[in-house]
């Protein structure tokens, strides 16, 4: 499994790069679309679970590391897509979700996290200590993240030798968009300075060796840079291939690495191809494709208003609403505005906030309610025209919403599939 990551780097030196798609999403539709996906293509699954989502202590999720294995597994079992094909990942793997405890204290929790990841399955480690913990900056500079890191990979390195079998592939690197896209308008966002990022490789690997894991550090794949790509709030800056190619040229002295990038969510095939292209092989998303789910939720919301009778006006959408009013903590911070504005973002801000609600039991109970409103109905073609007309070719016909529902995510993962796989 980790050996195709080591794949990537072989194909970037030989100058026919492929890359490969990191799906970062717990949502069981998602990820069902991603291994339904890789079963159908016979291609690589690359599914990632970042701190604070699935941790040792349960996460925004409620699930722990073997939690979230678990659940691929039966989901890749359903969709007859063989789990030596599927890479589990671990994605800003460090203090962040203890950062307002001391430092000692958020590490401590970290090398648990670490060492949970790493004995439930997952392989692909990104290391990341760059933040500041109580009483310290809010950034930290490449001597004490690197000293962090290396700790975490310790750790990660001695739960995997006891295991047996692949050991972590590493990705090292901090300078990443904001977790789920910014909070405002962007109109430019400049590359790493090419400068900087070799001098975290640099301190890293001497970090690495001066520790006695100079064999860690050589399975250390990735790092994590910027290429100029980011999504806000309401806009997407897209790769701009010429302003990136002095970030590029790093690559150029470091025949073990690619570029993992962050935030490649709504790009589009096109830039999307370039960005591997230039080396950026890793190319993670998350919110788009639960963006995407949401668009379709609320499409079906409307169809099912229109067509079911009882079933009320956009009671789905209504729910939400009212769950993410109760309990305002994952939006509040990140949608500026009136109140007519904020209430627009909640729903549909491209940086999809409301991903962290469809946990909730009430939401749960009304995407059910939702799915078997519609199931096996044949909805008329007029009002897919109105609704949703992309899906018009599912009109007249018994309907699977959940199907629906994963083709609509599908369309995402294509377009990643198709620039992860050039034709050189």
């Amino acid at each position: 499994m980790s050996g195709y990551l080591d794949q990537l780097v072989a194909w970037r030196v030989s100058g026919m790069p492929r890359g490969i798609t990191s799906v970062c999403s717990a949502h069981p539709v998602v990820l069902r679309a991603a291994l339904r996906h890789g079963a159908a293509t016979s291609s690589m699954v690359l599914i990632e679970a970042t701190c604070n989502q699935v941790n040792h202590l349960g996460g925004y999720t409620g699930m722990r590391p073997a939690d979230f294995v678990a659940l691929v597994e039966r989901i890749a079992g359903d969709e007859s897509c063989p789990m030596d094909r599927v890479i589990l990942g671990g994605d800003h793997l460090g203090p962040n979700p203890w950062r307002d405890q001391s430092a000692e204290t958020a590490l401590v929790e970290a090398e648990k996290m670490v060492a949970a990841y790493v004995a439930a399955g997952f392989r692909k480690i990104h290391l990341d200590a760059s933040m500041g913990c109580a009483g310290e900056p809010l950034a930290l500079d490449d001597a004490a993240t690197a000293a962090r890191a290396v700790r975490l990979a310790a750790v990660a390195e001695r739960i995997a030798r006891d295991q047996g079998g692949d050991l972590p592939r590493y990705v090292i690197g901090t300078e990443v968009p904001p977790p789920g896209g910014a909070d405002h308008a962007l109109r430019d966002v400049p590359p790493t300075d090419p400068d900087a990022a070799r001098k975290t490789i640099a301190v890293h690997r001497d970090c690495f060796n001066a520790a006695g894991l100079g064999d860690a550090f050589d399975r250390v794949i990735g790092i994590v840079v910027q290429p100029g790509v980011e999504f806000g709030n309401h806009n997407v800056v897209r790769y701009l291939r010429d302003k990136a190619q002095p970030l590029v040229r790093v690559l150029d002295g470091e025949d073990g690495l690619v570029f993992e990038a962050h935030s490649t969510d709504y790009q589009g095939t096109a830039p999307l191809s370039e960005l591997v292209q230039d080396g950026f092989a890793i190319l993670k998303v998350g919110p788009e494709l639960t963006f995407v789910l949401r668009e379709a939720l609320y499409a079906l919301d409307l169809i099912a208003s229109d067509l079911v009778p009882g079933y009320g006006d956009r009671p789905l959408k209504t729910e939400m609403e009212r769950i993410m009013l109760a309990d305002p903590g994952q939006w509040d911070r990140h949608y500026a505005g009136d109140s007519a504005e904020q209430a627009l973002l909640r729903h549909y801000s491209l940086s999809d906030r409301i991903r962290y609600y469809w946990v909730n039991d009430a939401a749960r109970g009304a995407v059910e309610r939702l799915i078997a409103a519609l199931q096996g109905r044949s909805v008329p073609l007029p009002l897919f025209w109105q609704h949703w007309p992309a899906a018009a070719g599912f009109a007249d016909a018994p309907l699977d919403p959940e199907a629906l529902l994963i083709w609509r995510v599908t369309q995402s993962l294509c377009s990643y599939h198709a620039a992860c796989n050039l034709k050189n």
